[in-house]
């Protein structure tokens, strides 16, 4: 009797937990009960001809079923059913282990509800992709961020959030514009500039050498065809004073020169009608470069010089010399040349794109390598008219002063100009991505969107590039992550528009 009285017992037990089964459960084709979670889910984002609501049943995502929760509107706010939805959630792969898909079956629980559940394998990253097409109003494609054990669902690309208050969107960003929430752009480090005026400054640095300014050469040269006598300076690198012999010479029409002189002077004492001969022929002297102290002196010897010194021309120093003791020079060739290197020239070469920037007139500091720590400021005299063909560089000319002669001729020396651009609309350099001919920035829309802006660019200094079109002052751009925001933005707008 007491046995079967137990078996009484669990048959009740079971016949209870069978009521309760059949109390919670429902046919394939009924709704599923909709969590509190759920209830007033509405729209969120913007994408496409849709406004999407998304929400995730746990709120954090775990290990194995998840359930996904989609309202789907149109831009009236009107349901939007009989839409067909794929929700793929895929953990990337990661070394040998290849990528894994966990996706959604979605179908409609009514008109503009959808619901799908998804299995999650193991922890991790499970961004969220989720495509949506409806006949007559086209099709759309966003992605979520999604991890375990971190709350929600956030967005990564293909949708605009819409304002919370009103569930009204923003105005339409253009093509391309990616939607990054704050944890995102933490993750992949965005950091925004400004567009601003500022005053450039453009370093432009030029390599060059010392050479000789060509305004204090001189050239020793015989107007009549001599020989060498004595040479009083005998090697190149002598300092020479102006006036001071170099050397004498022996010629024969010299010689006569000396004595038509003082034929014509001793005539010019019985007679008047000497006189213009005799000025002429001391005119013959001097242009043959006798000194009015040598006349003078002839003219009290009253005997011609057989050698007669030749003069400095200038002071400096003999930087050449073709003649020794002896050896016969036609009238013309040049026997010496004196440089003055108190002040000398350094000539650099610009690149062709930056020779516009130099104006004569502006700063220039030169450095010597063989000189650390020592620079020498000077001036652009001169900007030549042409371009060296091989190098396609220009020629500027620097004048230094070189009191102590420490600047050699054919030095080795670096310039440093520096062009005052004035004001100019500029960015970060960091900002703009070059692509072919096609110059990028991506502007801070705010929201978290970033979108792709065309831009024309002029001048670099100081960091920063000139904007000549594209932005205006005070637009907020990428400045650091913006090479992974272009590959997200090139398969949303197309790389054909880069």
């Amino acid at each position: 009797m007491i046995r079967s009285f137990v078996w009484g017992l669990a048959g009740m037990a079971l016949l209870a937990l069978g009521i309760l089964i059949g109390l919670h459960y429902q046919s394939p084709g009924a709704p599923p009960v909709k969590p509190p979670e759920t209830t007033g889910l509405r729209p969120q984002y913007r994408s496409g001809p849709f406004r999407i609501g998304i929400e995730g049943i746990p709120a954090t995502p775990r290990v194995g079923a998840n359930r996904l929760w989609i309202v789907l509107k149109d831009e009236a706010g009107d349901p939007v059913g009989g839409a067909a939805l794929e929700a793929v959630a895929e953990m990337p792969a990661m070394g040998a282990m290849p990528a894994m898909q966990a996706p959604a079956e979605m179908r409609e629980i009514r008109s503009g509800l959808y619901e799908g559940t998804f299995d999650l394998s193991m922890e991790g990253s499970w961004p969220l992709t989720l495509r949506i097409k409806k006949s007559g109003l086209g099709g759309t494609r966003l992605t979520l961020d999604m991890a375990t054990g971190r709350r929600g669902l956030q967005l990564s690309s293909g949708a605009t959030p819409l304002q919370p208050e009103t569930a009204t969107a923003p105005e339409p960003a253009p093509p391309g514009t990616v939607t990054l929430d704050p944890s995102r752009r933490q993750l992949i480090g965005v950091k925004i500039g400004e567009a601003r005026v500022t005053d450039m400054r453009r370093v432009i640095r030029a390599v060059g050498r010392v050479t000789y300014d060509e305004t204090l050469l001189a050239d020793v040269t015989l107007k009549f065809d001599a020989w060498i006598g004595e040479l009083y300076v005998d090697y190149v690198g002598a300092t020479v004073k102006k006036g001071r012999p170099l050397f004498t010479v022996y010629g024969p029409e010299l010689l006569a020169a000396q004595q038509e002189y003082l034929e014509l002077k001793r005539r010019a004492r019985r007679s008047d009608a000497a006189g213009a001969l005799l000025a002429a022929a001391r005119k013959r002297l001097s242009l043959w470069d006798m000194q009015a102290r040598e006349i003078a002196a002839l003219e009290r010897r009253g005997v011609p010089y057989d050698y007669v010194p030749i003069h400095a021309p200038r002071s400096g120093t003999v930087v050449t010399r073709h003649i020794v003791e002896g050896t016969a020079q036609k009238a013309g060739t040049t026997l010496m040349r004196i440089a003055d290197l108190s002040r000398v020239w350094v000539e650099a070469n610009v690149y062709e794109s930056e020779l516009p920037l130099v104006q004569p007139g502006m700063s220039a500091t030169v450095r010597l390598p063989y000189l650390p720590g020592q620079s020498f400021e000077g001036a652009v005299d001169y900007v030549y008219p042409y371009l060296e063909g091989q190098s396609r560089t220009g020629r500027i000319r620097i004048v230094l002063a070189n009191p102590d002669g420490v600047l050699k001729p054919d030095m080795y020396a670096e310039v440093k100009l520096e062009a005052d651009l004035g004001k100019r609309l500029t960015v970060p350099e960091e900002a703009v991505i070059i692509a072919g001919d096609t110059r990028v920035v991506f502007e801070d829309l705010g929201g978290g969107r970033l979108s792709p802006r065309r831009v024309e660019t002029g001048q670099r200094a100081g960091g920063r590039i000139e904007i000549l079109s594209g932005l205006d002052p005070g637009d907020r751009v990428v400045t650091s992550g913006n090479f992974l925001i272009a590959s997200e933005s090139r398969l949303k707008a197309g790389i054909e528009q880069w």
